[in-house]
């Protein structure tokens, strides 16, 4: 399958970029795109007046540098999987997907992504926050594609593989990289390491059809992840988030029925679920964007400015999931988000 990715017509290059490998390399790529410099990233960004919707259907990239903090302590609606020391870093800001119900509708002013080019201070940073875990118990869990997805932008940069190699020369550190791409190719010819999570978030087909434009069908993810396992990856599972629409049950229920059909269940890492949830301001911000999506007229309950489902919905989530999962897997791998 065909990895989805933008024309990209248009780069924005911060000042000093250049100076770095991946500036070059994705300027190699896109020889037609038009370059325009700017001394910083924000004034494109975070300018007023942008057309989110618009900017979806034609995304550009601004090449920048990051600053510190490089590494960010988890957050509420983060799932830490019962890793104590739970971490997130943001290579990329936004997505080449466009979920509707994922916060990213609402964060930020603009649809474009940026890429962070100077990796080697994501990396250093990485390495004193192993050293500075409160649990020396456990790795470092970082999640390195928190505000993206970025193996559905490993062929324009590839982070994955840099982060991957990383893994192999630190041993207190687990790296997750959350996907919904089905282009695993992309990650050919890296070999797995026993650091590294690939979760692809898998939901049923009427869900991506309603709320998960622009990403590949549930089939294409579900060869993805054989593809990845048979190689020898950690692969974890996320149905993240549930939604409940209508007969929500029974179009779970079949749907795991059809992922655990074709996915050896034994020889997944784990499975985290997690229902809506978005942080207020966000959401109100998501709304006036795409107003005519039902997920933002539906009836939510506010604990420290997120909204989420109902407690009673949610209760009926936990309890439909940890009965049917339990027909597929063991108990100690499921890890529900909940309040």
């Amino acid at each position: 399958m065909k990895p989805f990715l933008p024309d990209l017509s248009h780069i924005y290059i911060v000042d000093g970029a250049m100076d770095y490998t991946l500036a070059h390399n994705v300027i190699e790529k896109y020889p037609r795109a038009e370059r325009i410099t700017v001394p910083d990233y924000k004034m494109v960004f975070n300018r007023k007046g942008q057309d989110f919707i618009k900017q979806k259907n034609s995304i550009k990239l601004i090449l920048a540098i990051k600053k510190p903090p490089f590494i960010y302590p988890s957050t509420d609606i983060l799932q830490d999987a019962g890793f104590e020391n739970f971490t997130y870093t943001t290579p990329l800001l936004n997505c080449l997907y466009n979920c509707q119900y994922c916060f990213l509708q609402g964060m930020y002013p603009s649809a474009n992504l940026v890429a962070f080019v100077n990796e080697d201070d994501f990396l250093l940073e990485a390495k004193k926050s192993i050293d500075l875990r409160k649990n020396k118990d456990q790795p470092l869990a970082l999640s390195i594609s928190y505000n993206t997805d970025l193996m559905a932008f490993e062929n324009i940069i590839p982070f994955c593989k840099r982060w991957i190699e990383f893994t192999r020369e630190q041993k207190d550190i687990m790296i997750e990289i959350r996907t919904k791409s089905a282009f695993s190719s992309s990650l050919n010819n890296v070999e797995p390491h026993e650091n590294v999570i690939l979760g692809w978030t898998l939901s049923p087909n009427v869900v991506i059809e309603q709320y998960e434009w622009n990403t590949p069908p549930l089939e294409k993810r579900i060869q993805a992840v054989r593809e990845m396992m048979e190689k020898g990856w950690k692969v974890r599972l996320c149905f993240d988030p549930i939604m409940t629409i209508d007969h929500w049950q029974d179009v779970y229920a079949e749907f795991l029925d059809n992922v655990f059909s074709s996915i050896p269940a034994g020889r997944i890492y784990d499975v985290v679920v997690g229902v809506f949830r978005m942080n207020k301001d966000f959401f109100q911000r998501a709304r006036k964007r795409e107003p005519k999506v039902d997920i933002y007229y539906k009836q939510y309950e506010m604990t420290d400015s997120v909204l989420s489902i109902s407690s009673d919905e949610l209760d009926n989530v936990r309890s439909f999931f940890d009965q049917s999962l339990s027909k597929y897997i063991e108990k100690r791998k499921i890890d529900v988000w909940g309040r």
